[in-house]
């Protein structure tokens, strides 16, 4: 029987990182800085808080990654991985420690732990910018680290609207998803013994 839970937590875990690949592909809204803002954050959230803090950063980093991949931004694909695995860790972690200390509603704890969840998104991108500026340029200087800066500060913007609209969509989305009874279980955090 507990082979059976295995299988079905690993098949969900497949799913979410497929629906979090579609979900960054399949509406791109094109920015100035030659990125896309997506829907997909939604599911990186909801990945980390319904699949917990193992499975729910590795679905949400390797669906965003291989939309990444597929979509030609490969230059992205391993900063995505940890960037958006770290964001849905990030989400898990203080959803189930909000769970267990306030007894409030899903929606406002979905807030609290997507906001910061989110924040590190837009910082995990602003300093990769930095880094990929200098490291393309072949040059670590300060004129590089100018530039990537530079550069990285136009994202920042595009970067809270995408985290603002994962919010959002999650918002609408994990009232019709805790109608699951697998996934209401999933969300509770287990008790600490």
């Amino acid at each position: 029987m507990n082979m059976l839970k295995d299988i079905k937590a690993l098949a969900v875990a497949a799913l979410m990182a497929a629906f979090t690949c579609i979900a960054t592909m399949i509406i791109r809204i094109p920015t100035p800085t030659l990125g896309y803002i997506h829907p997909g954050d939604c599911l990186v959230l909801l990945c980390g808080i319904i699949l917990g803090p193992v499975a729910g950063p590795l679905s949400a980093g390797i669906g965003s990654m291989f939309a990444d991949i597929l979509s030609g931004y490969v230059i992205y694909a391993i900063p995505t991985l940890i960037i958006k695995g770290v964001t849905a860790l990030i989400a898990s972690l203080l959803f189930r420690r909000l769970k267990q200390v306030w007894h409030a509603n899903q929606i406002f704890l979905f807030i609290a732990a997507g906001i910061p969840a989110e924040l590190n998104m837009i910082f995990g991108y602003f300093f990769n910018k930095i880094i990929q500026t200098m490291f393309l340029a072949g040059n670590y200087s300060s004129e590089t680290l100018a530039i990537g800066f530079t550069s990285a500060l136009s994202g920042i913007f595009t970067n809270c609207v995408q985290g603002a609209a994962g919010i959002i969509l999650g918002i609408l989305l994990l009232p019709v998803l805790s109608q699951i009874p697998d996934v209401r279980i999933w969300m509770t955090p287990k008790v600490q013994r």
